[in-house]
């Protein structure tokens, strides 16, 4: 079952229909909106300041999501994937937004919406993801604007596809719930 931690009486709490792998692991001041999903190996640690999601996001396997004690939260929008293994860290992502495999995304970082960082890219502290654009490399730079079909076909198709996923795991939903 997975370890859901309270954190000097700070307890997380979970939306309607979230599926949390058996391993997975929430501690603290975590709010998490409806039809969210946490897979394996990821770890959320709302223990040195909150960490809110909205509705729709997914934090794919061995993903982390941290903050900075009393600086900064962590605040996620709607419809967000978080790529396997990506750290996402004392910043805000915006409504429609996918976060590739292995990206970071440091303090103080915006990133509006309907962005892609890209696989493996670095967002360095305090930078602005321009809405409707994809951010690639080390240190991550705008590369191109996002077409309409990326949008549809990769944001939005992927939060999507992780909330089947989750379906697939009815037995673990329920047990956790």
């Amino acid at each position: 079952m997975a370890l859901i931690v309270s954190v000097l009486d700070k307890k997380p709490q979970m939306g309607e229909n979230c599926f949390i792998a058996p391993n997975a692991t929430i501690v603290g001041e975590v709010m998490m909106g409806n039809e969210c999903s946490v897979w394996f190996n990821a770890v959320i640690r709302g223990d040195v300041h909150y960490i809110k999601m909205g509705n729709k996001v997914n934090v794919q396997d061995g993903a982390v999501i941290h903050c900075t004690y009393q600086k900064n939260p962590t605040n996620i929008g709607n419809n967000v994937s978080i790529g396997h293994n990506a750290i996402v860290h004392g910043c805000t992502i915006h409504d429609n937004v996918l976060i590739g495999m292995g990206a970071i995304v440091m303090d103080k970082c915006i990133v509006h919406s309907n962005s892609i960082v890209a696989a493996g890219a670095v967002v360095l502290e305090g930078t602005i993801v321009e809405e409707g654009s994809i951010y690639a490399g080390v240190p991550a730079k705008k590369v191109k604007e996002i077409s309409q079909e990326l949008i549809s076909g990769e944001i939005n198709r992927i939060a999507n596809n992780y909330i089947k996923y989750a379906s697939w795991f009815n037995d673990i939903n329920e047990a956790n719930q």
